[in-house]
């Protein structure tokens, strides 16, 4: 039911996370078993054929980015949701200002997005909420006939990515994570030659989230009045699916093999702990806090078939902006920032620069790219993700990456927490697909044109 106080505030909404996941009978409980739906595979299975009426949860900074692309896309924008009015109340403006039909506000308290998925003429959900709505959300939208989508990192235990897997099937309904950086020139192109076999053999890759955010994480406002709480709960990759997105679909993650297991461990925390003694007042709340995430998170992941990927996780430290975006195999190597390419054979050993292998770029790019740069977000792979994603709904096909996905590269974030609790041990990862990865073929996003 949702609430009837429109007052509530974002951190209000927030705190209530962990307790409405509770409330649905989501168990945070590391240590879930599948429970099989008996329901066939959501394995290539097409999105319903429609010009989708999409509803958003959560437009504040990322959704309302997420807003503008959709609307770029000429998208149907039929109802938002916040528990911030202000907010709403923007972002259905930007709704109109393109000369659109205002859509419907829901904004009587954090469940009111109960209230919105209970209509009949919504198709697709997308939330832009705190990480720990992503599951709830996601779980009411099925269950209501809703195709979702959430933003990363997904949903955060093991039990949430059997949920979501386990109503996916039982439901028919897709869900599928925002994962932008598949989506970006570099990965895509890259995707390509890998998949035309230009690595030969593929062997080693890593990705990373290396990625400067104390003074974000330490503000007012935005995600400064949540994200930082994560740092206090759990020690591990809290955010691993920027950087190992692009490498498992490089690898072919869930088409063909798998990851197998994990090992993960944490560096001492320093960073925020330096940061907040340099900008904070003595007498400031936040200096009671006690940050348990080491500030250099690295795992190891081997897969079925014995390829290796490292994934690492930084945020409170000065660093440059990296996810690393590496891939190797027995005909050469890529690594990104700054990127750089090299075959066998090439002159003195030396990297040469991605520009010469252009003829790989990938149809979206080639097709929508100008448009995406000029519609923006992160260089244009926010459009990009969006128009493809409405393109598959659209014209009644398959999710480039689908629910076993969103669940595989969500439980690195618990499997490394239990590994970093267990001083690196060896953890195993649940095969969300059954067994179906065995024969499955490569994902639609590297050989669609």
């Amino acid at each position: 039911m949702s609430l009837a106080n429109a007052s509530w505030s974002r951190r209000r909404f927030v705190q209530m996370g962990t307790a409405s996941a509770l409330a649905a009978g989501i168990n945070p409980s590391l240590e879930a078993a599948a429970a099989p739906t008996g329901k066939p595979t959501m394995i290539g299975v097409p999105f319903e054929k429609r010009n989708p009426r999409i509803a958003i949860i959560g437009v504040g900074g990322r959704g309302t980015s997420l807003l503008v692309n959709l609307i770029a896309a000429d998208a149907q924008i039929v109802a938002i949701c916040d528990v911030v009015q202000e907010k709403a109340e923007h972002a259905a403006g930007l709704v109109e200002k393109d000369g659109r039909k205002r859509p419907d506000l829901y904004t009587a308290g954090p469940h009111d997005f109960e209230t919105m998925l209970k209509r009949s003429d919504i198709d697709l959900v997308i939330a832009a909420t705190p990480w720990t709505w992503h599951a709830p959300m996601a779980l009411f939208a099925m269950n209501h006939g809703k195709d979702v989508a959430i933003e990363v990192p997904g949903v955060l235990t093991l039990e949430d990515c059997w949920n979501i897997v386990n109503t996916s099937e039982s439901t028919r309904k897709h869900c599928i994570m925002l994962e932008n950086c598949c989506y970006g020139y570099n990965e895509t192109l890259i995707l390509r030659m890998t998949h035309q076999g230009r690595f030969g053999d593929l062997l080693y890759g890593e990705g990373a989230y290396r990625h400067d955010l104390r003074e974000e994480l330490f503000s007012n406002a935005g995600e400064g009045l949540w994200r930082r709480d994560e740092h206090t709960k759990r020690n591990g990759n809290l955010y691993p699916s920027h950087g190992l997105g692009p490498v498992a679909n490089y690898m072919g993650i869930n088409r063909g093999d798998r990851f197998g297991y994990l090992v993960s461990m944490s560096s001492p925390e320093r960073g925020f702990d330096a940061y907040r003694k340099d900008h904070l007042q003595p007498n400031d709340p936040r200096m009671a806090e006690r940050y348990v995430c080491g500030d250099m998170n690295t795992s190891l992941i081997k897969t079925a078939n014995g390829l290796t990927i490292t994934v690492k996780h930084c945020v409170s430290l000065p660093n440059p902006y990296s996810r690393i975006n590496m891939i190797a195999g027995t005909k050469g190597i890529f690594e990104d920032y700054p990127p750089r390419i090299y075959f066998d054979g090439d002159k003195d050993e030396a990297y040469g620069s991605l520009d010469q292998y252009k003829e790989y770029a990938h149809p979206l790019w080639q097709r929508m790219g100008e448009v995406a740069k000029k519609a923006g977000g992160h260089g244009g792979m926010d459009y990009l993700m969006l128009y493809r994603l409405l393109q598959c709904v659209r014209e009644g096909l398959p999710p480039d990456m689908d629910v076993y996905d969103a669940a595989a590269w969500s439980s690195v974030g618990p499997l490394s927490v239990s590994s970093v609790a267990r001083d690196s041990a060896h953890i195993d990862f649940p095969d969300f697909t059954r067994g179906g990865w065995k024969s499955r073929t490569a994902s639609a996003i590297a050989t669609q044109a």
